[in-house]
């Protein structure tokens, strides 16, 4: 597959002044911007922008930025999964997870976490893939929200279907480790019959290695 990417941008006003969310970005865009330090959920913030601008340049990554002038105060990723996860078996070209999302803590009462992700599948090519989304409470801020794991779960919902993805069952061993958990999908429109089916066999591998493993 060929992955193409198309620009969009869109402006969210704030308090202190428009807020631009816009991609997705090459790592010499991101460059030209810098990086909030309260962007630490993940790792130390120069971390994680050089992860951004790597992830940028793969041939299927996709960064989308929010900016506050030339501030980086949120992103949402797009990537093929981790080879170490279940779902990187297999190898498909059309599945892409969305790795990470965040937004400082004072621009979270705008909707710009929603904003990254409808931004995001604006793009008539995000037609072409499965989304998916895995949500573990314990990437959740649940201190600096004061939210309960179950308020917090539903704000995750909310944002995430905002771009279409929705709960989906799954056997998973991490996602199924707590009831929190979950496993979000969106299926673009292009998406073939035989990628939603090895898609399936994906989100039950646990469930279908036993039933290969009794087989004589």
């Amino acid at each position: 597959m060929i992955h193409t990417k198309s620009y969009f941008s869109s402006t969210v006003d704030t308090d202190v002044g428009p807020v631009i969310i816009e991609g997705p970005l090459s790592s010499t865009e991101l460059s030209s911007y810098e990086f909030d330090s309260k962007l630490n959920a993940f790792r130390p913030p120069a971390k994680q922008f050089d992860a951004l601008k790597e992830i940028a340049d793969f041939p299927e990554g996709r960064i989308i930025i929010a900016r506050h002038e030339s501030l980086i105060v949120g992103y949402v990723t797009f990537l093929h999964p981790d080879p170490l996860e279940r779902w990187s078996e297999g190898n498909m070209e059309d599945l892409m997870e969305l790795g990470a999302i965040e937004v400082i803590p004072s621009f979270r009462s705008y909707r710009i976490g929603s904003g990254l992700i409808k931004l995001a599948v604006r793009d008539e090519f995000m037609e072409n893939y499965i989304i998916i989304s895995t949500e573990y409470y314990w990437h959740w801020d649940l201190k600096g929200t004061q939210l309960n794991i179950w308020s917090y779960r539903k704000v995750m919902e909310k944002m995430m279907g905002a771009g279409g993805l929705t709960p989906s069952p799954t056997d998973d061993p991490e996602i199924i480790s707590h009831p929190a958990n979950c496993l979000m999908v969106r299926i673009g429109k292009n998406v073939p019959e035989s990628s939603i089916k090895q898609f399936d066999h994906l989100r039950f591998l646990t469930r279908n290695n036993m039933r290969e493993a009794r087989r004589p």
